[in-house]
């Protein structure tokens, strides 16, 4: 990191806009005493408490230092040109959010008087802060370990109950506890084979005990169990995008429409209606799903609809799975047998349309499309124009995208990075184990013992480096 962290900085904590309240945050040694530059209220803000709320005015620093000169003695002089009416809350180091002294000044929101306070309290000396660089401190002086800091970005990004539960799990220290357990269990075998090594006149030999062995195995399939349970949670957590593909006219703008409950694409009786893609999302079991209707996969001599067919192609291969509306009353044919073809070893579910119709065979036209696939898919009858088995749809949705069995949230592996380190945490585990097994000499497995607790303090930052310190911050908002 290049920033500093002994001075003072100060940004505006709120989201712009028209709002009844805007916050501006000032954080350093010296919080208080460039505060006090800017508010003059009845008690200097020097002399207050802790936790304490102080209303007054914001002030031009400048002007009011001037007029604190010609007052001197006054808590309360006149002050400089006014900025607004603010209330002040002191907290006093260690007891904030960054465990530095904070000054928070609430004043009017709009697109003005939080932006007229910052800029007082920059020029009676604090430095803008960088993204997330409150929350940085927080975790830098100890107040949050990594984990719980990237769990503040996932609580403001939340687009879901499940996802803000999700966050608010991790930001008070659930996913964290769980990993200080498994690293302790680490520790301690890691600290056994050591001991071995260093002592070996005493304990009787440099071998791995088989119990050290058997307990870096069983750390292994937990810790793998572990980061698999969370795939749920890494779907509430970052949402999922799900392509609405087929034929022309298999009724993807009906299904879309009753699936959102509003008229979002068009639909029409002539084939093509739909030629680029139309995403909105919902929310289905606590996970935001994007749903795309795509234009109808078939060969055109359109220039622009065959761009159209191009792009559901691409959303086919990107999607997380890909719900196929086939018309129950029509035979699958060759060009089915070609959307089938790019879905091979995709996850799939099939929407039969139109089974109020007469013709509609699902059974059937299930049974053919399984055979195009190599795999027979799950499966859904119904009518997206009357509504028939869309409460079915929804459910299967759900269990495809992971609800079922799901479990608590509280202290799952929702993030990529955290499961990318797990992941990095269990192979080393399992290369102890093997070079336990083979007879190799304790520091080799005991190297592969602090690779695999190496890995977990990456996770909740023991181990850290700038880089990631600034791909983690770095997301976050200014004045977070």
């Amino acid at each position: 990191m290049s920033l500093p962290f002994d001075d003072d900085i100060a940004a505006i904590a709120t989201a712009p806009g028209e709002s009844g309240l805007a916050v501006v945050r000032v954080s350093g040694a010296g919080a208080v005493a460039v505060a006090d530059r800017v508010f003059r209220g009845a008690t200097k803000l020097a002399d207050a408490a802790s936790h304490t709320l102080h209303h007054g005015w914001a002030s031009s620093p400048l002007e009011a230092n001037a007029a604190n000169a010609a007052n001197a003695g006054s808590a309360g002089g006149a002050g400089g040109a006014p900025l607004d009416e603010v209330v002040a809350a002191v907290f006093r180091a260690p007891r904030s959010y960054t465990r530095e002294d904070v000054v928070e000044l609430s004043c009017h929101g709009g697109a003005l008087p939080a932006r007229h306070v910052l800029e007082a309290l920059l020029a009676a000396g604090a430095r803008l802060a960088g993204p997330g660089e409150f929350t940085l401190r927080a975790f830098l002086r100890g107040r949050l370990d990594l984990a719980q800091a990237e769990a503040v970005a996932d609580l403001i990004h939340a687009e879901t109950r499940a996802a803000s539960d999700l966050a608010l799990a991790q930001l008070r220290g659930a996913l964290s506890e769980r990993l200080r357990a498994f690293a302790s269990r680490i520790a301690d075998c890691a600290a056994e084979v050591e001991a071995r090594v260093d002592f070996a006149e005493d304990v009787g030999g440099v071998e791995v005990p088989a119990h050290v062995i058997g307990a870096a195995r069983a750390l292994a399939a937990e810790l793998s169990a572990f980061v698999g349970a969370g795939a749920w949670a890494r779907a509430v957590r970052e949402g999922v995008h799900v392509p609405i593909v087929g034929r022309p006219n298999a009724g993807k703008s009906t299904l879309f429409n009753r699936l959102l409950g509003e008229e979002r694409a068009i639909v029409a009786a002539s084939p093509g209606t739909t030629r680029d893609r139309v995403s909105e999302a919902l929310e289905l079991g606590g996970v935001r799903v994007t749903l795309s209707d795509t234009a109808g996969l078939r060969g055109t001599d359109d220039a622009v609809e065959a761009e159209g067919v191009a792009r559901s192609r691409s959303a086919m291969d990107t999607g997380a799975l890909v719900l196929w509306v086939h018309d129950a009353t029509r035979a699958p044919d060759a060009e089915d047998a070609a959307i089938a073809a790019g879905l091979r070893g995709r996850r799939v579910l099939l929407a039969l349309n139109k089974r109020d119709l007469p013709g509609a065979e699902p059974a059937a036209r299930a049974a053919a499309i399984a055979s195009a696939l190599g795999a027979p898919p799950v499966a859904v009858a119904l009518s997206a124009l009357s509504g028939e088995g869309l409460a079915e749809l929804r459910a299967e949705l759900a269990r495809a995208l992971g609800a079922e069995g799901r479990g608590s949230l509280a202290g799952a592996v929702a993030n990529a990075r955290h499961a990318e380190a797990l992941a990095r945490a269990t192979a080393a585990l399992e290369r102890a184990v093997a070079a336990g097994e083979r007879g190799e000499p304790g520091e080799c497995v005991s190297l592969e013992l602090r690779e695999a607790l190496a890995a977990i303090e990456e996770v909740t930052g023991q181990r850290v480096s700038d880089e990631l310190l600034d791909r983690i911050f770095g997301r976050f908002c200014i004045g977070k």
